[in-house]
């Protein structure tokens, strides 16, 4: 390590990864940044090396011995058996926030929405997104969606923490709690709860389906928006595409010991080598990185001497336009563009002016509320041709010493009281309860149950313990309660 300059860990990615991370790294160093580099190999030359994570073991020790990297992206390559690397990388070194900025930079880029200016937040290991799936029978594929209270918990403080570092005066929430009542009802439920700390920061909560319509229509009436993974993921792409480009839009991944940064559009395999990709995405990603380390001045520079590019009229390919754009350029002279303005502030679009904002410290999920946890029944699933009636009635021949309540295929009640219309597959729910309402169940009393049916063939796929939390049901009622 160079004594004086800040270690990081740089991968050129794939496709068009390293032209934009040249062009990135050049305006970097005419900008005097204060930085050590680091060259890591990920990606598709991994992947094919037989690692099917696309990082190789040796790299973990770089990526713990720098401050942060800065990935170009990356291409999987097709077929089975290979993992996505941002995912591995976010999960294994616990980036849990993930930093999306999306601002409209008209007239200069063509949007429909001159006025927005908007951070997305979005948590980043837990969700579907974990990646657990499985097919359970020959028509049903499975993908377990988790999302924690201590996940939940730092995302959506540090979404709060964001907002007062930055001066943002509101933050929202997206999630689907109206169907997913217990997953995405715990997210808004500790969104409600962490706000109580904020009373300065406005607070309101969407329905991710309308909130998705009204962030495409009036995007400016947001601020920062916080959101579980998934919905994050897409509506933050949707958020860069109608600032102006994705083209355009840096990511942050932030977690308590280290940081990863990139342009959030991929490798582009078809534009590579022919000089015509913008950087400007990694470059606002590296931007980000400068203001994780403290260089706060060379960010400002840097992303002041952009903002002049951009209203000078010189454009790459994908955001030129006849009319409103002055020059069509490359991939180096838009870089050299960039470098030549470094210092100098726009006219006409807004300056950044960083200051001195206080870094947000590793944030450390509350200890949980005492509470009681006591198993009153299980979900068993089967797989099953069985027409559902003719289901009841093969389970009913077997004793078991729990009863069963009820049967469900796709989440609709099959028995008692099921709709002859309803389509099934081949998978069903059975719900087992103690014959005395409410009262708890054994793990001897399932294992006895599972025990039966295995010895009459039924093909039992999975189960699910029931459990009331603090005396409530902590499990979807399937339409009995």
């Amino acid at each position: 390590m160079t004594r004086g300059k800040i270690p990081i860990a740089v991968a050129y990615g794939d496709g068009i990864g390293p032209e934009i991370m040249e062009a990135t790294l050049f305006i970097l160093k005419e900008a005097g940044a204060n930085l050590e580099i680091h060259f890591i190999e990920l990606g598709e030359k991994v992947y094919l090396k037989g690692h099917p994570a696309g990082i190789e073991a040796k790299t973990w020790e770089v990526l713990r011995q720098t401050k942060a990297l800065l990935k170009a992206p990356i291409t999987t390559p097709q077929g089975g058996g290979f993992k996505s690397l941002n995912v591995t990388i976010r999960t294994s070194l616990g980036l849990y926030a993930n930093v999306r900025p999306c601002c409209s930079y008209a007239p200069f880029v063509a949007t429909r929405h001159p006025k927005m200016d908007l951070v997305i937040i979005r948590e980043n290991e837990e969700d579907l997104y974990t990646g657990i799936e499985y097919q359970q029978t020959p028509e049903v594929c499975c993908a377990l969606k988790l999302i924690s209270a201590p996940g939940s918990q730092k995302i959506i403080r540090y979404a709060f923490e964001y907002a007062r570092s930055h001066g943002r005066k509101k933050v929202s929430c997206f999630t689907k709690d109206n169907i997913m009542k217990l997953s995405d009802g715990l997210f808004h439920r500790i969104y409600e709860e962490t706000g109580k700390d904020y009373p300065e920061i406005e607070k309101e909560h969407w329905i991710v389906d309308i909130g998705a319509a009204k962030l495409a229509d009036t995007p400016e009436d947001f601020d920062v928006i916080v959101l579980p993974n998934l919905y994050g993921d897409i509506l933050s792409d949707v958020a860069a595409q109608i600032s102006g480009s994705v083209g355009l839009a840096g990511s942050a991944n932030i977690g308590d010991r280290g940081a990863m940064f990139e342009a959030i559009h991929g490798s582009a395999p078809r534009r590579a080598g022919q000089n015509l990709a913008n950087p400007s995405g990694l470059l606002m990603g590296a931007i980000q990185m400068l203001l994780y380390l403290d260089l706060v001045e060379t960010a400002e520079r840097i992303h002041n001497g952009w903002l002049k590019t951009l209203e000078s009229g010189i454009h790459t390919y994908d955001i030129y336009k006849e009319g409103v754009s002055k020059e069509k350029v490359g991939t180096r002279e838009f870089a050299e563009a960039v470098a030549r303005f470094i210092g100098q502030k726009p006219h006409t679009l807004k300056p950044v002016s960083y200051g001195r904002k206080s870094k947000i410290a590793a944030l450390v999920a509350s200890a949980p509320h005492p509470v009681t946890r006591a198993c009153v029944g299980v979900d068993i699933f089967f797989y099953s041709k069985l027409p559902p009636l003719d289901l009841h009635r093969s389970l009913s021949k077997v004793k078991t010493p729990l009863t069963l309540q009820l049967i469900t295929n796709r989440g609709a009640k099959v028995w008692p009281e099921g709709q002859p219309e309803t389509f099934c597959i081949d998978q069903f729910r059975c719900r087992y309860m103690h014959r005395e309402k409410g009262k708890h169940v054994l793990s001897q009393e399932i294992l006895e149950t599972l025990k039966n049916l295995w010895e009459a063939n039924f093909d039992v796929i999975k189960i699910e313990n029931l459990y009331l939390i603090n005396d409530k049901a902590a499990y979807s009622s399937g339409g009995i309660d």
